[in-house]
């Protein structure tokens, strides 16, 4: 496979010179950090306009217009969110529990001028941890657990309204199924424009059984 590169993302995202430039920033201190610290594997440094950047800015495409707070569960590196807000997404806030990927996220958004809220907390832990948090209009989540896990940990966070967007691999028809086990909820599936046979999972209406 030809390598993937900026020019290559640039012409699929249709981004601004600028935009291109703060992207281009975040992948210089992905890799300069990921020598301290494990936030992305090694191998996918190589291909990172490919497998990170343009993974996560095809969300931009299937993310509906919101009124409200776009909240990235899991950030790690981040990715999609900070991908999100570089891009121009508005109030963004990226969830993060691990301390060390919370400071680069933090320094990140702020030598890229991104308008990034980070929170390090794991949702689940305490309730008081959710006061922190505005009203979530969308989650996004990518890599982070299976669906029917996923579903429980973002929950406490889905309001009516709320759309979940979650990048899947080949494997979202059996989660999915899985998860129908627990919750009920509508679900259009969109196909990757990144990894073959992947998917991302437009979700909403949320509910456990039972409730």
């Amino acid at each position: 496979m030809a390598s993937y590169g900026v020019e290559d993302f640039v012409r699929d995202y249709d981004v601004s010179r600028e935009t291109c430039a703060r992207l281009e920033q975040f992948a210089e201190l992905l890799s300069h950090w990921n020598r301290r610290i494990n936030l992305v594997s090694k191998d996918s440094l190589n291909d990172i306009w490919r497998r990170h950047m343009a993974d996560s800015a095809q969300l931009r495409d299937v993310i509906p217009v919101y009124d409200g707070a776009l909240i990235d569960v899991g950030s790690g590196a981040g990715f999609p969110g900070m991908v999100l807000a570089i891009m121009g997404l508005a109030d963004i806030h990226l969830i993060e529990a691990n301390a060390k990927k919370c400071t680069f996220l933090r320094e990140t958004a702020r030598i890229t001028g991104s308008p990034a809220t980070i929170h390090n907390l794991r949702l689940g832990d305490s309730t008081a941890s959710l006061a922190a948090l505005p009203k979530a209009a969308i989650v996004t989540a990518r890599a982070v657990s299976p669906l029917v896990k996923l579903l429980d940990i973002v929950f406490p966070i889905v309001y009516d309204k709320t759309y979940c967007i979650f990048s899947k691999g080949i494997q979202a028809d059996d989660e999915l199924k899985v998860a129908r086990q627990s919750w009920q909820f509508e679900v259009q599936q969109i196909a990757s424009k990144v990894e073959p046979g992947g998917v991302i999972l437009k979700i909403n209406n949320i509910r456990r059984h039972g409730s």
